[in-house]
């Protein structure tokens, strides 16, 4: 036998590697630029076609509706829920309160401003806490959703003016009649689940455009001085006591909502304000 036989056999496996090929990673990376900058410019076009009050609806949708619990477990608006208890939340600048005590004529120090600076604050409070609490039904109620442009609730000088608004082939009364169709009692019945909330007493104004009436018999004044008492009627038909209602009154179209265009559908409108028990904050911006 030869010595090559004692020899050990080796076996060699080589790896063949494809060249010129470098995946495809990189048209995942370039799928995704595409679909962020579909995005970026859609979320530009929608910016620039929304008006302001649908702007601020799409900004307290997100924002954070953080309302104190109770142990009412109730269903509807501010269910399990209540306004007026401590912690509640403040607006994103909360004003100083000087406690300060002042002196009187007789020397004597007295706290009756800070005390009314903090009654103030916590009306305040809880205005933004109804406000939260009816957009949030807006958005969460199917049959509130498709109204949510009908309705515009704000913070004036005079108090928690929550607005039902005309929208082009969406009125909240029939032309020329005096009493809420069915989508502006659906409003008004869940406004007053809110105003229920308070103990704030309650102003309604009613409002139309500049369009005259033909009706001699019939003017504007009178018409918005009817929607208005129509609207206090419904209000009142859900539970809130009549002397809660301090005021009735019709504007006609002397105040419109939007002045650079008097005849717009959206300046016939039911505004009810829940009265300020306290003046405003001072520098309070959304005041």
């Amino acid at each position: 036998m030869s010595a090559n036989s004692n020899r050990p056999i080796i076996i060699k496996k080589v790896k063949k590697v494809a060249g010129g090929h470098h995946g495809g990673a990189w048209k995942v990376a370039y799928a995704d630029f595409v679909t962020a900058m579909m995005a970026f410019f859609l979320l530009m076009w929608l910016i620039n076609t929304t008006s302001p009050e649908q702007k601020r609806g799409i900004a307290d949708y997100f924002a954070p509706a953080s309302l104190s619990a109770t142990t009412s477990g109730a269903g509807g608006i501010l269910a399990g829920t209540a306004l007026g208890e401590s912690g509640a939340m403040q607006q994103g600048s909360t004003a100083v309160t000087d406690d300060k005590a002042t002196p009187n004529a007789n020397g004597e120090t007295s706290g009756s401003t800070g005390e009314d600076s903090e009654a103030s604050q916590q009306e305040s409070a809880d205005f933004q806490q109804a406000e939260i609490s009816l957009r949030q039904a807006l958005q969460d109620l199917p049959e509130l959703a498709q109204l949510s442009n009908n309705i515009i609730v704000d913070q004036t000088k005079e108090g928690l003016r929550i607005q039902l608004v005309d929208q082009e082939g969406r009125p909240m009364f029939e032309p020329g009649s005096t009493e809420p169709n069915d989508r502006a009692k659906v409003l008004l019945r869940a406004a007053s689940r809110v105003i229920m909330q308070l103990p704030n007493q309650i102003i309604i104004y009613g409002h139309t455009d500049a369009s005259p009436n033909n009706d001699p018999n019939n003017s504007n004044w009178e018409i918005s001085t009817a929607r208005a008492n129509a609207a206090r009627r419904v209000l009142e038909s859900t539970g809130i006591p009549d002397e809660r209602v301090s005021q009735i009154a019709g504007k006609a179209g002397t105040e419109p909502l939007f002045p650079d265009d008097p005849y717009q559908p959206a300046n016939r409108r039911i505004a009810i304000v829940l009265k300020r028990a306290s003046p405003p904050l001072p520098g309070n911006p959304s005041l």
